[in-house]
């Protein structure tokens, strides 16, 4: 959950690629995108997996293990937590309510949370969904990954991390700059809670799982990951440890989903084909925030090699990855993660989204 607004660089080495697995219509062989997975894993992650999808079909394939240690393959169709793509699920929800009246983006956080949040008459919903309220970022205090390892089983509630935001100064006057927070997303799921009177689940399912038939994608209720999945892992005092199972609690609206690669897809793809957002909405979506013209309201632009932009968001929470982007048109779409243990793959990343996109 603690991203930057553009990609990083880093070195590419070579790794050894399962089979690629067939979901639903196959296009061609992807041998470029199959090396470039390949050289994710090589640079330190144990496992990755990837759905590429355009007119012709969808292209699922895996690379690694799914555990340390024992020699089964990754799972191309398995459950993975999504991080902060969260955050594209909130913003729609929170741009639907916008879309029905119930709220505005102009509405100020006091109007919704009153007495929650210092300043909150000064901060906007759009602030909150651009990263412009200045606000601490509350996962900044959680702790390191000791510290949340020993409380991966502990429910957190919104208010008592709020707490943890707000006891520091804000980094900005509202709307004044730009800077990547957790809280702001926290709050719009709380928000979500105080206008609809319903869980942040109750609603997802209404709005979005539901209608698109998505039945892995969740927030679940425990530390618990559903389904057949890879495990992640995080680096504690010179040691890999498992760090699969933790409470989603702690990252809540902002990063607490989990889904497949063929859930985030489709999701990505109904909401860019305008089938979740009316049309005023829907510019909004995109619609450039402050100075950094490639963030919208819960989505970013990224310019891959061959000139073409495309948009969605990633993730990043302990032990996995995730990085779901789609042309415009949604003619093309990427959906991968994988899980984490060492390395520095930022370069190999951008290789996987380059291969897809830019397959020549």
């Amino acid at each position: 959950m603690r991203r930057t607004l553009a990609l990083v660089v880093a070195a590419t080495v070579t790794a050894t690629l399962l089979a690629p697995a067939a979901a639903h219509a196959s296009p061609p062989a992807r041998p470029g995108l199959e090396r470039a997975l390949a050289d994710l894993v090589g640079t330190g992650p144990p496992g990755a997996l990837v759905q590429y999808r355009d007119a012709r079909g969808a292209w699922t394939g895996s690379a690694g293990v799914a555990e340390l240690g024992r020699p089964g393959r990754v799972d191309p169709h398995g459950v993975f937590r999504i991080g902060s793509v969260t955050k594209t699920y909130t913003s729609v929800m929170v741009l639907q309510l916008v879309g029905e009246g119930r709220l505005r983006l102009t509405d100020p956080v006091e109007r919704w949370l009153p007495g929650l949040v210092p300043g909150g008459d000064r901060i906007t919903l759009r602030q909150l969904l651009g990263h412009t309220a200045g606000l601490w970022d509350y996962t900044d205090s959680l702790g390191d990954y000791p510290e949340l390892y020993r409380d991966r089983d502990k429910q957190w509630r919104a208010e008592d991390l709020l707490a943890l935001a707000t006891s520091h100064e804000p980094l900005f006057e509202p709307g004044t700059s730009q800077a990547y927070s957790n809280t702001g997303y926290l709050l719009l799921g709380m928000v979500l809670r105080s206008v609809t009177g319903h869980s942040y689940q109750e609603e997802l399912s209404r709005r979005i799982t539901g209608p698109l038939r998505l039945e892995h994608t969740a927030m679940p209720a425990d530390s618990a990951l559903p389904g057949p999945h890879a495990h992640g892992y995080v680096e504690i005092d010179g040691a890999l440890t498992d760090f699969t199972r933790m409470t989603p609690s702690w990252a809540s609206s902002a990063g607490g989903l989990v889904s497949t690669a063929t859930e985030v897809n489709k999701f990505f793809a109904a909401l860019f084909a305008g089938r979740l957002l009316r049309p005023a909405e829907q510019r909004e979506l995109f619609r450039p925030v402050g100075a950094a013209d490639h963030y919208g309201l819960g989505v970013y632009r990224v310019d891959v090699s061959c000139g073409l932009s495309v948009w969605g968001h990633d993730g990043s929470i302990p032990g996995f990855e995730t990085w779901a982007f789609q042309t415009l048109d949604g003619r093309q779409q990427v959906a991968l993660s994988f899980t984490t243990a060492r390395g520095d793959f930022g370069a190999a990343v951008t290789a996987v989204l380059d291969k897809a996109f830019c397959p020549g």
